[in-house]
């Protein structure tokens, strides 16, 4: 009863707040609420633009910037081509980036353990909220058992709330993607690897680029993957019982591979 009624009194700030620096306050609050390292919402604009509020150390979210380290961290990649939440330990991390990433977050504050909340928004906007805290396992999995519900409308309630507060930096309709471009975005979203689709499709892997990169202008889409999540999220390409591969059969697990930036 005491943990509802907490929340409800953030719901009930979060529908008052008019300024940025009022939700700052407010997930500052919901932080220690939920008495993890941090809580962080974030949101990666059509041109990799990144805007948010939460607590992660300023050095860090500086730091993030400098590196350039949307390109390769799991968490956005992972969160890109999922529409449900994440537990971080569910990710990919055996790339030596990722694993230098996830050294230099942990260094700086982050945590070791960490739940994301894909959010998808109007015209394809993508965002995340995240909880992230220094633990062992099996303290992380009550945690997250305890809270998911309540996380998901937080993620939801926060996301609406910046929609309002910033709407100039809310995404454009999209431009119609060709044929060719449907067919290109919707194999690598089915997971396989270039050299794949370029066969599959019979065409070079320079023509293979040039769909890419026209599909990714269109969309206005930061990378590959984004053009993929972007593409997902406004219904121009569908990866289930109408995408099926050209010789018939289903891509099976084990011939998945992560969409690459």
């Amino acid at each position: 009863m005491v943990m509802r009624n907490k929340f409800n009194l953030f719901y009930q700030g979060l529908e008052q707040a008019e300024q940025l620096d009022q939700i700052q306050d407010l997930i500052v609050g919901l932080r220690d609420t939920l008495d993890v390292d941090h809580a962080v919402y974030h949101w990666v604009s059509t041109d990799g633009e990144q805007y948010g509020f939460g607590t992660y150390p300023p050095v860090w979210v500086q730091h993030y910037v400098d590196r350039d380290y949307l390109r390769v961290d799991p968490v956005i990649i992972g969160c890109f081509q999922r529409f449900h939440p994440v537990d971080w330990k569910n990710l990919d991390w055996s790339s030596k980036a990722a694993r230098t990433f996830r050294r230099d977050a942990i260094s700086h504050g982050v945590g070791n353990q960490g739940f994301s909340i894909p959010i998808r928004g109007p015209n394809g906007q993508f965002a995340l909220f995240t909880v992230s805290h220094s633990c062992d396992d099996e303290t992380w999995t009550a945690f997250t058992d305890d809270h998911q519900r309540e996380l998901i409308l937080v993620a939801h309630y926060l996301n609406q709330k910046a929609l309002e507060i910033e709407k100039g930096r809310a995404p454009e309709p999209v431009r119609p993607l060709s044929p060719r471009e449907v067919d290109t975005l919707t194999y690598l979203a089915m997971g396989y690897g270039r050299g794949q689709v370029a066969e599959m499709l019979s065409i070079s892997e320079h023509t293979l680029r040039a769909y890419i990169e026209s599909a990714r202008f269109k969309l206005g889409a930061a990378n590959t993957t984004h053009a993929v999540a972007r593409a997902l999220a406004e219904g121009l390409i569908v990866v289930g019982g109408a995408a099926r591969e050209a010789d018939g059969h289903w891509p099976g697990k084990g011939d998945q591979q992560a969409v690459p930036a």
